[in-house]
């Protein structure tokens, strides 16, 4: 067995992008979450009025699809793939925001950055709806859940 080691450097310890041109293309789905911890007041106006910039929760999602698609333009070295599918759910809790995010293609590399990306963008854009309610909304526990295809496999937390 070889010893694990980061793919996205060299032999040099130079970073690169790795060549996937000979991996099968494959279905491959990632799901990833997050929540964005925010205040009673902004929990009962996002169940109620809403928030003073508008439907925080809509624009949010908006804002996870549009964030996953825009991947390798914020993460260097992730290849751009093509998306063949983004959901992305939230739910209001009693203290947070929940986000949930699955990204799905059919390609030579996995879309396990394209869902947490998803995530953190939707997140993000939740603070910037609440932050006139909320300055102290923060975003926590950004993680991947599971995912699937590609030569490694299905993998689960």
């Amino acid at each position: 067995m070889t010893e694990p080691r980061l793919t996205h450097v060299d032999e040099t310890g130079a970073a690169r992008m790795v060549d996937v041109s000979a991996k099968p293309v494959t279905a491959r789905v990632a799901t990833a979450a997050g929540r964005v911890l925010v205040s009673p007041e902004v929990v009962a106006l996002l169940r109620g009025a809403g928030v003073p910039k508008g439907d925080a929760v809509a624009v949010a999602r908006i804002a996870g699809i549009a964030g996953a698609k825009r991947t390798p333009d914020l993460v260097p070295l992730c290849h751009p793939i093509a998306l063949h599918g983004v959901t992305v759910d939230l739910e209001i809790t009693d203290e947070a925001v929940e986000i949930t995010a699955t990204a799905r293609t059919a390609d030579r590399t996995g879309v396990e950055m394209e869902a947490l990306t998803s995530v953190a963008v939707a997140g993000l854009t939740m603070i910037d709806m609440v932050k006139a309610v909320d300055p102290r909304a923060s975003i926590t526990d950004v993680r991947l859940l599971t995912k699937s295809g590609g030569k490694s496999g299905d993998w689960s937390r």
